[in-house]
Formats: structure tokens, C-alpha cells, sequence
């Protein structure tokens, strides 16, 4: 689903005159072509808001929080609150999430209609983990290095759960600019601050989160929020199925991510290197009632789940027995298979990954994965086992 509107909307919305102390900033987050969340925020010396909204689902949900922050950089207070587009709060929702950070200890109180319920932690100069496609409070973060101290893992809290982590650590960059992985949040993103720790790039294609956005110019969240439609339900849930005689079945339930004008094999979407979990969401699961032998390898009748592994010097299917798990999941203990796929390219784009169980003969077929420009393939046998 794409948001042309969000484009335009972004345009009109600039702010033409604000303070160059306040340094006003956006951020607009992208799968390929579709915007997924947009963040404006504005930072003083001695305090950070800002308001996030996201499409997620049947739902748009919009952040706004504030920080205040000590003479040394560092929060000593916080509130987050989140609501629908138009204001209202979802059901069972609280109204406001605060924090209250001091030298040896973070407090937070979720504070619903009729009660606030309070929690504190000892931790020391704690911070506060925002929700994902909130990354404009990482400026404290990278502001903090020149302190000395270790910024890779600093005691934080959430708006729920116990105390974890978060922290930055260097992946590269020069003397111009820097670039960072972020640890401890639900992603690790890489982020790209300037020399004067003014965050520029949020980028997520190293990570299941795969959005990505750049520094702009402050904008009016509140009137660009009206225009933001649900995405909907993003990379559907399938089923191919194979049939191999008398109940011989073979099936493979899998997620259908878009391509959204990204690379597909060896880019984006499938790095080099990486496991892939074939599709999106849960693990990609396969189910067979025969004995398939792809290669020299048999695969029992049984559940399985599958992953790729794509190299340059080739690409091969994983067959795991672990079962039941989120597809980012993998273990290579439990890997039953590895075997050579066979890659193609298709007669036409294919924007939803696609794949088929075929048929070819009683005993014999493939599982074919088409994504983009190309198809990958492994031909199995499948056959009774004998008592």
C-alpha cells in the first residue's frame, strides 16, 4: 500500500521559520517505496519532544513524548504517550507513561483513568527505551561518547517489562561522520551521526525492520497524521500444497513479503551471507508425509521449517527440525539439510515472494521460491517408506 498523500502532505508541512538553537528534524520511514512511519522532533539543551506515527495493521498509532535533560545531556525526566490518529485512546490504554531518572535509580508510573501503577528500579544514570521508528533521543546517546565512558550498554526502561539495555557501538565511518549499531532495542539499526552528533540516517536493511530514512526538515505531524491510512495486514500468510499419490502430500506455509522497488537476491531484501527466513513473520514451516530426498540428503515425513542461505557462489536450502518458532529463530544445531537450489530468472516480476510445491511426476517434484527478477529451485523425489 503506498502513500502518495504522505509525500505531498510532508511537503506542504515545512516549517518555514524556526529557531536554529531548537534544531527542529524528521524522519520518514520507508519499506522501499511504501512509508511506514514518519518522527519530528525538536532538541534544546534542556529538552527533546517529539511524535511519532505509525501504520501498523488495522491501526495508525501516534507518540508524543518529552524529554528534560540535565546540564550533563542526560534525561531526568520522561513521558510517552500513545493514542489513535484522532487523539483518543485505545482500549485499555494508559493515558501517560512517565519517568522519573535520578543518579542511582528510574522510576516509571503508567497512569491509567482511575489508578497509576508505579515501578522502581535501581539502576545508574539509567535512560528510557523508546518504541520503534522513535530514534531522534539516540542524539543523547551519541552525544555521550565524549564523556569517555562505555555507551555500548546503559542500563534503560521501556514502557513495559523490567530494566534492559541499550547502548551504541561503532561500526564505521570518518572524521566527518559516524556510523553506529544500535543494541538493545527491538532492531538493530545502524544509525549515522555527523560530527556534531546530529543524527542523519535511520537504516534497518540489515534487519528484519528493513525500513529506512534520512534527516529532514521539521514538519506539522499533527496535519500530516490525518492523511495516514492503515497499512492493513502486511505479507499475508499462504499455503502451497503438492500432491505425490495416495496421501502423499507436501505443503510449505510461509509469509509473502513485497519487493516495494527494493533489490531482492544478493540487496535488500536477501543479503549475502545472511539466513533468510523465507518469507516474512513466523518461520516458514514445511509439512511432508513422504520421505523427500533433495540431493543425497532424505528428509523424513515430519515438520520441518526452511530457510535460504544466499552467497555468490551460490544458494542453498536449510532444512531445520526445529518447529513453532518466529522466523528470525535459527539454530544451526538443528539443521537437518543444506542443499544446492538452482536459480533462475522468472518471465515477468514477481512483487509477493511466491512458492509453489509442483507436481512433476507421482514421485517426483520441486519447491520453487519466486522473488523479483528470479526463481530459485530444488527438485526432491518424494517416496513411501516401507515398515
Amino acid at each position: 500500500m503506498r502513500l502518495p498523500v504522505v509525500t505531498i502532505a510532508i511537503g506542504a508541512a515545512y516549517l518555514t521559520a524556526t529557531p536554529l538553537s531548537a534544531q527542529p528534524a524528521s524522519f520518514v520511514y520507508r519499506l522501499g517505496n511504501d512509508t511506514v512511519a514518519i518522527e519530528q522532533f525538536t532538541r534544546t539543551a534542556t529538552r527533546v519532544t517529539g511524535e511519532m506515527v505509525q501504520r501498523s495493521g488495522a491501526a495508525v498509532a501516534r507518540y508524543q513524548y518529552t524529554l528534560t535533560l540535565a546540564k550533563n545531556g542526560r534525561p531526568t525526566t520522561a513521558s510517552i504517550k500513545r493514542t489513535n490518529v484522532d487523539g483518543s485512546l485505545p482500549p485499555n490504554a494508559p493515558s501517560d507513561t512517565r519517568f522519573t531518572v535520578t543518579a542511582d535509580s528510574i522510576v516509571r508510573e503508567t497512569v491509567f483513568t482511575d489508578s497509576t501503577q508505579r515501578r522502581a528500579f535501581a539502576a545508574r544514570q539509567a535512560l528510557i527505551n523508546f518504541p520503534t521508528f522513535i530514534y531522534g533521543p539516540t542524539e543523547l546517546l551519541a552525544g555521550m561518547r565524549k564523556s569517555g565512558g562505555p555507551i555500548d550498554s546503559i542500563p534503560s526502561l521501556g514502557l513495559a517489562g523490567n530494566l534492559g539495555f541499550t547502548g551504541i557501538v561503532p561500526v564505521g565511518g570518518d572524521g566527518n561522520a559516524s556510523l553506529v549499531r544500535l543494541r538493545g532495542g527491538a532492531y538493530a539499526m545502524i544509525l549515522r551521526f555527523d560530527a556534531n552528533n546530529t543524527l542523519q540516517l535511520v537504516d534497518g536493511s540489515f534487519t528484519t525492520n528493513k525500513s529506512i530514512a534520512t534527516r529532514g526538515p521539521g514538519l506539522d505531524l499533527a496535519a500530516i497524521a490525518k492523511s495516514v491510512k492503515p497499512t492493513g495486514t502486511l505479507s499475508l500468510r499462504e499455503t502451497a500444497r503438492g500432491a505425490f499419490g495416495q496421501g502423499g502430500m507436501v505443503l510449505v506455509d510461509y509469509g509473502r513479503p513485497s519487493v516495494r522497488d527494493r533489490t531482492v537476491w544478493g540487496g535488500a531484501l536477501v543479503p549475502f551471507d545472511t539466513i533468510w527466513r523465507v518469507g516474512a513473520n513466523d518461520a516458514t514451516h514445511l509439512f511432508t508425509s513422504r520421505t523427500l530426498t533433495m540431493g543425497d540428503v532424505a528428509v523424513p515425513p515430519g515438520a520441518y521449517t526452511l530457510f535460504v542461505q544466499h552467497t555468490r557462489n551460490g544458494t542453498f536450502l536449510i532444512v531445520n527440525k526445529q518447529v513453532g518458532q518466529w522466523g528470525t529463530i535459527y539454530s544451526a544445531s538443528n539443521d537437518l539439510a543444506r542443499v544446492p537450489m538452482q536459480m533462475t530468472a522468472t518471465p515477468s516480476h514477481v512483487e509477493e515472494f511466491t512458492i509453489v510445491v509442483r507436481s512433476t511426476l507421482p514421485t517426483r517434484g520441486a519447491i520453487e521460491m519466486s522473488w523479483g527478477p528470479s526463481m530459485v529451485s530444488v527438485p526432491f523425489t518424494a517416496t513411501v517408506v516401507r515398515p
